[in-house]
């Protein structure tokens, strides 16, 4: 079973030469405890072409110290990791690599780098015995097992942040440090490191500074790449089930698709159509946990805002048992959904899309013009759709033409973002304006299906003798709230077409 924890940390150069200052001194430090010296023996692993290293992640197996066994490291921010663990095996454990799959897409992963590695551990603690870092100077061996068999030697400073530790002690200990001319690293990690000092002799870098965007082409492509590693990086998250994470992974796949649609005199349309529907395919099955989630919590929010009085029956307890069954066949869909080939496929598909786009002559414009051209045209569609919805008289069909301005209106803002580094403060109000209409129909869409769910619930609790009132005055109430939104729309709407962005 894998476990995991979110590791903090710094790292600095040294020489054999570097001597340490006195730790006891660093401000809040109460003691530092010598524990000696540790040997470590780690082999990392990696595709052939090294792919989870351009992503920044590390899969290693390491033995010596207190925790040897499968590491595998996720970056989440600026000097952040999420490592997680598993036991010692020959090969790398299955739960690991299922967190890897939307970087290695099945390509075997095979040992890269080894490193051997004298670890001298010093333990600073506050004055009352917590905690508060690790620091450990660490003389690094490095030979490269695949392509090159060459090797690298170092010595460097860690200083890794103690469990639910202040990450500020790190900013001082830091300080401290280069006050005695110890200097921060300017490799991120020492696989990092290794790959640099031991690569082939005419080796480019692994990874190249992007261009600056000149034209149309250019931001749209580096929108269309920032969502697709967003997309590869939350994958881990969404099957670790941290917070989140299916939403954020839905959103970038609907930003995506959305920008694929949108600049069809930048991107071939007809090129990027398969891919599109892959996408649609793809937001529409991480929705299942999404808006159950969604669903839940509304439900629950209108029942807790009930007298105690009016909650008649078994109802929590109901709601409960729809909601545990619910969400859990919608993680289990969301799991075999990343375990397809299905999504592997579409993973791929964006890969080539990126190594060569299918540009139109529009891609060589200025990028102010097109994407303005962009914005316009969306907020355009968005009118006509919220014209429509406004022209209906309450009920079924005006709320289908709600839904169906709501995904209008979402598709428009995600333009306008996109355009957002271009056209400055006007794009900013845009996204700003649109996104209040996109919450007020999104929160007129989330009651509609909440009507349905609480109209199933009384059926259910009449079926079983279970008082069906309060699920009626609930179902009441959604109601309600359903025609509160639909008189506040036009004035909303009304401010988010005048935000439109003008011709530049």
């Amino acid at each position: 079973m894998a476990d995991s924890k979110r590791e903090i940390e710094r790292k600095y150069d040294a020489t054999d030469a570097t001597r340490l200052p006195d730790l006891d001194r660093v401000a809040g430090v109460g003691s530092v405890a010598h524990e000696g010296v540790t040997e470590l023996d780690a082999v990392y692993h990696d595709t052939e072409d090294l792919r989870l290293a351009a992503a920044g992640v590390t899969l290693r197996r390491r033995t010596g110290g207190a925790d040897a066994g499968w590491h595998l490291k996720l970056p989440v921010a600026a000097h952040v990791r999420d490592e997680v663990r598993a036991p010692l095996s020959d090969a790398p454990p299955d739960q690991l690599t299922a967190l890897i799959r939307s970087r290695t897409l099945d390509a075997p992963v095979v040992p890269v780098v080894r490193l051997v590695s004298a670890r001298d551990v010093h333990v600073l603690t506050a004055p009352d015995g917590t905690a508060l870092a690790e620091l450990s100077v660490d003389e690094v061996v490095a030979e490269r097992l695949h392509g090159g068999g060459r090797t690298a030697a170092w010595t460097e400073i860690e200083v890794e942040l103690a469990d639910d530790g202040d990450p500020a002690f790190l900013d001082t200990v830091g300080r401290v440090l280069e006050e005695h001319g110890i200097r921060p690293s300017a490799a991120p990690s020492k696989l990092a490191r290794a790959l640099g000092e031991t690569a082939p002799a005419g080796t480019p870098p692994r990874t190249a500074a992007p261009a600056e965007p000149r034209t149309a082409g250019d931001h749209v492509l580096g929108y269309v790449r920032r969502q697709a590693e967003a997309i590869a990086a939350l994958d881990p998250a969404v099957r670790r089930e941290l917070p989140d994470s299916v939403h954020r992974m839905r959103v970038a796949t609907r930003r995506l698709r959305s920008a694929l649609r949108s600049h069809r005199r930048v991107l071939d349309r007809e090129a990027t159509a398969a891919l599109g529907a892959e996408l649609k395919w793809l937001a529409g099955e991480l929705g299942a946990d999404r808006d159950q989630e969604v669903l839940d919590a509304r439900l629950r929010a209108r029942l807790d805002a009930l007298p105690v009085t009016l909650a008649v029956g078994p109802v929590r307890a109901r709601l409960r048992l729809r909601s545990a069954a619910g969400r859990s066949g919608s993680r289990r869909r969301t799991t075999a959904v990343l375990d397809s080939a299905r999504y592997l496929d579409l993973l791929r598909a964006l890969e080539a899309l990126l190594a060569a786009p299918p540009l139109l002559p529009g891609a060589g414009a200025p990028p102010a013009d097109e994407l303005a051209r962009a914005v316009r045209k969306d907020h355009k569609r968005l009118a006509g759709r919220v014209a429509r919805a406004l022209d209906l008289p309450a009920g079924p069909d005006r709320d289908a033409a709600l839904h169906s301005a709501r995904k209008a209106a979402k598709r428009a803002r995600y333009a306008a973002e996109a355009a957002r580094p271009v056209l400055g403060k006007p794009a900013k109000k845009a996204v700003k304006r649109l996104k209040a209409v996109q919450s007020l129909l999104g929160d007129h869409q989330d009651g509609v299906v909440a009507r349905a769910a609480l109209r199933d619930l009384a059926v259910q609790a009449d079926a079983a003798g279970e008082p069906s009132f309060t699920w009626g005055l609930l179902y009441g109430r959604e109601e309600a709230a359903a025609a509160a939104v639909e008189r506040e729309l036009p004035a909303v709407w009304h401010r988010a077409h005048r935000a439109r962005p003008r011709r530049p």
